[in-house]
């Protein structure tokens, strides 16, 4: 989307250079208003784009719910998952199946987590990109319309 609106901007100013008259200054009943002079494309396209050094994300950030850092919970912390009735080594092996059990889904709980941050990011990029898609439909037909007009002529 950015290169288009790069693209958008030189083609403007070939057209610009294509009604002059004479090929010295434009008439004044052809003169165009600047598409980028608009409120919607300052809005849209900002001053540095999203390629400007403070819109560069170098790092992922750590988890944060409800404004506290996450840490994994297991059964074990609390006093184990089974209550233990004979004290011997198969209720020592189901307690450590059971706390890898639960590590695995305190992990997968965290993927999913991971995954709906990350969603939610993505979302945001569409969001921004289908609106500089529309930012840039108006200036290209416009664009087109002038190029057909000086093509006809």
């Amino acid at each position: 989307m950015d290169q288009i609106n790069k693209d958008m901007r030189e083609a403007e100013k070939t057209l610009t250079e294509l009604n002059k008259s004479g090929g010295l200054c434009v008439c004044p009943c052809n003169r165009r208003k600047n598409f980028e002079s608009g409120k919607v494309c300052k809005t849209t396209w900002g001053d540095g784009g999203d390629n400007s050094p403070s819109n560069i994300i170098s790092k992922q950030p750590g988890r944060v719910a409800d404004g506290q850092p996450q840490q994994p919970t297991t059964g074990a912390a609390s006093g184990g998952y089974i209550k233990r009735i004979m004290n011997d080594a198969r209720e020592d092996e189901m307690e450590e199946n059971l706390t890898q059990v639960g590590g695995i889904l305190g992990n997968l709980k965290n993927m999913a987590l991971d995954i709906g941050t990350e969603i939610e990011a993505q979302n945001r990029k569409v969001e921004r990109i289908t609106e500089k898609a529309d930012t840039n439909k108006d200036p290209i037909d416009i664009a087109n319309a002038r190029a057909k007009k000086l093509i006809d002529s």
